[in-house]
């Protein structure tokens, strides 16, 4: 006798009989056996392959910091210290009229201790330039100073303050800080400079000055078609130094 598979059947001989088939419990079962191996397969494909990801980018943050973020870039951020706020000195912009050192030390000094104090003046007329430098001796006063009072509305201004890194300071920022500007007489500076003692070619020249004004004045009332005849001016011409002779007197 020979037997034969085909199609689930056994042929012997011209015979055929029906041979035993699987039950759908073990078909069941085989087929989730499969497909959780398939499952494991793929998650151990993705484990690995996730791993050596993690190491490799690991490896280049360590040489090289990323351009747009990542792994790195935290790594990084993580490993370096907080920066510790030094600065003390603080700029002050857009100062109105009447806000001078007497009135920015007694505002500025409900805050904090203050070290120094400067305003910008003009050398020659000593009115403000409407900005100037505060500092502080504690910075975290001056911080919150920056913080707090920065577009404040005093006299119809927003005080513009901004702190000001320690390695921005000019080293000249507070030379002549305790300078106070004295307002000059210029009534008094003028009437000493026209009275001053003159010699006889000063003199000579200053009359040749007033002459000179004198004509250009007289041609523009002529060339306006106004007829007028100016007085002449006293005192342009002064009288010669007489020399006087004195009588050789014999001692007796």
């Amino acid at each position: 006798m020979r037997n034969c598979w085909k199609w689930g059947k056994i042929r012997v001989w011209g015979l055929t009989s029906p041979s035993p088939s699987p039950s759908p419990s073990n078909r069941n079962s085989s087929e989730m056996g499969a497909k959780a191996k398939k499952a494991l397969k793929k998650k151990l494909k993705k484990t690995s392959s996730s791993q050596l990801s993690i190491s490799r980018s690991r490896n280049e943050s360590s040489d090289f910091l990323p351009l747009e973020g990542g792994p790195g870039m935290k790594i990084t951020q993580e490993e370096d210290e907080p920066i510790k706020n030094t600065a003390t000195v603080l700029y002050i912009g857009h100062i109105p009229h009447g806000f001078y050192e007497e009135q920015m030390e007694g505002f500025f000094k409900q805050f904090g201790k203050i070290k120094r104090l400067r305003i910008a003046r003009n050398r020659k007329t000593g009115k403000s330039k409407h900005y100037g430098f505060l500092e502080f001796e504690n910075p975290e006063v001056a911080k919150v100073v920056a913080d707090e009072i920065h577009n404040y509305l005093l006299f119809e201004h927003n005080l513009q303050i901004h702190l000001i890194l320690p390695e921005r300071v000019h080293p000249k920022l507070w030379r002549g800080v305790n300078w106070r500007y004295k307002p000059l007489n210029w009534t008094e500076i003028a009437r000493k400079q026209h009275n001053k003692d003159r010699t006889v070619e000063e003199q000579q020249q200053m009359i040749r000055g007033i002459q000179k004004r004198d004509k250009k004045r007289r041609n523009r009332i002529k060339a306006a078609g106004i007829d007028y005849e100016c007085p002449d001016l006293v005192g342009l011409i002064q009288p010669a130094a007489k020399k006087i002779k004195f009588d050789a007197e014999e001692d007796e």
